[in-house]
């Protein structure tokens, strides 16, 4: 008869595979069980581990990135560094490509994204696929992470503090993906990652030197947050305006039909 495994092991195991998802590893094997029965419920959950995986590109190129980023990951753990861990169901990492030309950064998970684990899956998530679509390029072409990485109550507005806490890991992150652009989605991830306190309508229209250790040519662009524009959807042709912005400095072709907005 299988083996009934306890809510804290469940709880555990789901995370990791989970974690393991969000860095594009789907398959996974098991360890015997004769093994397992004499580990801890800690090192239990070690025993789900990924399969080698077929790449397309040189492997030490791949999996030199997910490593960092694994080790992020797991530096992060089960975050209690501020008062956003009290409420959250998961941790909202990042997703997408580890070689990204292109980074979206936005402010914060929301309840499908706390809900999921992964960012921008929920209606904002939806618009910013299709705005990502409008360039196109796919969603798995580009990568996806938060300012903070834990849902605030009531998708309220991260606190200094917050984003304080959370933004060295985003950092990490950034010199890890290593993109030619970011894409700042929103005032919130603008001022984290510039440092600076400005509306909108001046932060946008212009690339950034963002420039931290590793990273001495990455420029950084400001646009709406998609959630902004479901509420006022008269700002969308102006979010395409700094779309196109960021296409035209990657020498991207601008779409027929979405050039003509």
């Amino acid at each position: 008869m299988p083996e009934q495994l306890s809510p804290e092991l469940q709880k555990s195991l789901v995370a990791r595979i989970q974690f393991y998802r969000d860095l594009g590893i789907h398959s996974f094997y098991r360890r015997g069980q004769a093994a397992q029965q004499e580990e801890s419920l800690a090192e239990r959950a070690e025993a789900f581990e990924p399969a080698p995986l077929q790449v397309t590109q040189p492997a030490t190129a791949l999996s030199g990135r997910l490593a960092e980023l694994q080790i992020i990951r797991e530096d992060i753990g089960e975050c209690t560094r501020c008062r956003l861990s009290k409420g959250r169901k998961n941790i909202v990492f990042g997703v997408g490509n580890e070689n990204a030309d292109i980074m979206f950064v936005g402010e914060g998970p929301g309840a499908a994204e706390d809900e999921q684990g992964l960012p921008f899956v929920g209606r904002a998530g939806q618009l910013l696929n299709n705005m990502i679509s409008a360039m196109g390029i796919k969603r798995e072409d580009v990568y996806i992470a938060n300012v903070v990485k834990c849902r605030p109550p009531g998708n309220r507005t991260p606190e200094r503090d917050e984003c304080d806490t959370c933004s060295p890991f985003l950092l990490r992150q950034i010199q890890v993906i290593k993109p030619n652009v970011i894409v700042a989605l929103g005032a919130v991830a603008a001022k984290n990652l510039l440092g600076v306190n400005d509306s909108m309508s001046n932060l946008r229209g212009r690339f950034y030197d963002f420039r931290i250790q590793e990273l001495p040519d990455t420029k950084l662009a400001v646009t709406y947050h998609p959630a902004y524009l479901l509420r006022d959807p008269r700002q969308k042709s102006e979010a395409w305006k700094d779309l196109k912005m960021v296409m035209e400095y990657l020498g991207m072709p601008l779409p027929k039909e979405a050039g003509k907005k």
